[in-house]
C-alpha cells in the first residue's frame, strides 16, 4: 500500500512538473516575441522555415609557406532545405570582388536568390573563393597583390549607370535599387558587402571547387556569375562526371579577345587565349598550345551595341569533358557586359557544348545590369533559371 501511494505521488509530481514547464515554454516563447534583445525592424530578418539544416566547410587548403601556414582552403555554406525534392545541388560560385552573401540577401534588404532556391527544394553551396571573404588570405605574394573597387567604379559599371555608364545600353538600367550613388542608403548597404580580390583566388578557386565536388560525390549544377563563370567552366573541364549543367550569369569574357565596351571594339590586348578561359581545357583534337585554336573574327555582330565573335576556323576543336552538359547563359539589356556576352555561348555551341543564349528583354524582362540578382525584380530572374532547370536539367 505504501508503495503504491509513493507511486501515485512521483507521477503526480512528475506530471505537474511537465505542466509547470509547459507554461514556462509557452511564457518564454511569448516573452521571446517581444523581447527588446530581438534584431529591430531596421536590421533584415528573414524566414528560414524552408531550410531544414545548415552547416559549413573547407574545400581544399593546403599547408605553404616557411614557417607553414595553411592557404587555398575556401569556405563553403551548405543550406539543406526541409523538402529537397531536386535531384541535383547547386554549386554557386560569385563574382570577382564578392562573396557569397550575394546570394542571400538583396542591399534593399530583400531575400537573395538562396531562399528562393531552398524553398523550391535544392541543396546549396556557397562558396567564398579562396583569399576571398571567410577563405584565409596568405600575405607575403603567396596569393598575389590585393585590389578593391572604388566607389566611382561600381557607381559607373552598376549602380549609377544612367548618369556614369559609358556603354550603348547604359541608359536601360533601371532595376538597380535606390539612386545607386554614394549615401544612398541602399548604396551604402551593397559598397559594405565588397571585398578585396586577390590575383591567384580564381585559380585556387577551381582546386577547390573541384574537391568539393569530389566531397560531394554526385553531379551538381553550376550556377555562376561574372568571374565565376570563368571558375565553372574550368571545375566542369576537370570533373565532367559530376557536373550535370551550368547556368551562367553574364560570365567573364569574351573569349579570344579583350573587349573596349565604350567603343564596342576590341582593344587589342591579350585575353582568353583558350576559348572562354586564360588556362588549358580539353579539346578534341587536342591543344598543346593555344596557338593551334585557328580563329577568325565575324564580319558582323547579331545586333547593334555589341561586338562579333571570334570563332574556330572549321573543323572546330571540341571541348568533349563538357559534350554531355547543358547550359545556360543569361545576359540584362542595361549593363556593359551585353557588349560581348554572346561571344561564350557561340564558341560553346561550336566546340560542341550545347548552349542556349538568353537575352533578357527576349522574356520580357528588362531593365537589368550586371548585379541582376541584386535588384528589383531579382525574383523574376532566378524563376526563370528554376524553369529552365526543370526543362532541361531535372
Amino acid at each position: 500500500m505504501i508503495f503504491k501511494l509513493r507511486y501515485f505521488l512521483i507521477i503526480a509530481v512528475i506530471y505537474l512538473v511537465g505542466c509547470s514547464n509547459d507554461v514556462s515554454n509557452e511564457m518564454s516563447n511569448e516573452e521571446l516575441s517581444v523581447s527588446p534583445a530581438m534584431p529591430g525592424g531596421n536590421i533584415p530578418i528573414f524566414d528560414t522555415s524552408n531550410i531544414a539544416r545548415k552547416s559549413f566547410y573547407f574545400a581544399g587548403g593546403d599547408y605553404v609557406g616557411d614557417p607553414l601556414v595553411m592557404g587555398g582552403q575556401m569556405y563553403v555554406e551548405i543550406w539543406e532545405p526541409v523538402n529537397p525534392t531536386q535531384e541535383y545541388p547547386i554549386v554557386l560560385f560569385h563574382g570577382n570582388g564578392q562573396t557569397g552573401v550575394d546570394w542571400k540577401q538583396t542591399p534593399d534588404g530583400r531575400p537573395g536568390w538562396a531562399y528562393y532556391l531552398v524553398e523550391q527544394g535544392y541543396t546549396l553551396f556557397m562558396v567564398d573563393y579562396p583569399a576571398r571573404g571567410r577563405s584565409a588570405y596568405i600575405p607575403g605574394g603567396v596569393h598575389g597583390d590585393l585590389g578593391i573597387r572604388t566607389v566611382e567604379q561600381l557607381e559607373t559599371i552598376w549602380t549609377n549607370v544612367g548618369e556614369k555608364g559609358n556603354f550603348p545600353l547604359d541608359q536601360n538600367h533601371t532595376q538597380w535599387p535606390g539612386t545607386g550613388k554614394r549615401g544612398d542608403p541602399i548604396f551604402d548597404n551593397f559598397i559594405k558587402t565588397q571585398v578585396q580580390f586577390a590575383g591567384e583566388s580564381t585559380t585556387l578557386a577551381r582546386y577547390a571547387a573541384m574537391e568539393l565536388l569530389d566531397t560531394i560525390g554526385q553531379p551538381v549544377i553550376l550556377l555562376t556569375h561574372s568571374q565565376g563563370g570563368g571558375v565553372g567552366w574550368g571545375v566542369a573541364d576537370g570533373r565532367p562526371d559530376l557536373v550535370r549543367g551550368i547556368v551562367t550569369v553574364e560570365p567573364g569574357g569574351p573569349q579570344i579577345g579583350n573587349v573596349n565596351t565604350a567603343e564596342v571594339a576590341y582593344s587589342g590586348r591579350p585575353a582568353n587565349a583558350w576559348g572562354p578561359v586564360n588556362y588549358p581545357l580539353t579539346y578534341d583534337p587536342p591543344v598543346t598550345d593555344p596557338s593551334e585554336i585557328i580563329t577568325y573574327l565575324e564580319a558582323e555582330a547579331d545586333q547593334p551595341g555589341e561586338v562579333p565573335c571570334y570563332l574556330q576556323e572549321e573543323p572546330a576543336r571540341q571541348l568533349v569533358n563538357m559534350s554531355d552538359m547543358r547550359v545556360l547563359a543569361i545576359s540584362a539589356d542595361g549593363t556593359y557586359h551585353r557588349v560581348f556576352d554572346a561571344c561564350i555561348p557561340k564558341w560553346l555551341n561550336q566546340a560542341g557544348v550545347q548552349t542556349d543564349f538568353i537575352r533578357l528583354e527576349d522574356v520580357g524582362i528588362s531593365g537589368n545590369g550586371h548585379m541582376m540578382m541584386l535588384e528589383l525584380n531579382s525574383d523574376d530572374i532566378i524563376e526563370l533559371i528554376h524553369e529552365w532547370i526543370q526543362e532541361n536539367l531535372a
